[in-house]
């Protein structure tokens, strides 16, 4: 795969207590992905920038929130998130910049 398009495929990770709970429960990680990226390219990206070892990747597309501007009904972006799932003994820490 490209090199270039793999460091353009992870978008960020997805902080938030439902990750968190996830992380903790099922040892997954949660990125934001770009909208055309499949599992491989997910899985190659991930082991390419924090150096781990990817046991397999979920992928979920997230519909935008249907919001009102004015008289007017709009409709956020959609965006696509990976559930992404370490082997054993891995961990990627954010807090340091990588991978522990």
């Amino acid at each position: 795969m490209n090199q270039e398009r793999l460091m353009q495929v992870l978008l960020a990770p997805q902080i938030s207590e439902k990750a968190t709970f996830i992380g903790d429960k099922y040892q997954q990680i949660i990125f934001r992905v770009v909208p055309d990226a499949t599992k491989p390219e997910i899985k190659s990206a991930v082991e390419l920038l924090f150096k781990v070892a990817v046991d397999s990747v979920n992928i979920a597309n997230v519909k935008g929130k249907k919001k009102r501007f004015g008289r007017m009904m709009g409709r956020r972006k959609g965006w696509k998130k990976a559930y992404v799932c370490l082997k054993p003994g891995q961990e990627i820490n954010f807090v340091d910049g990588g991978a522990v």
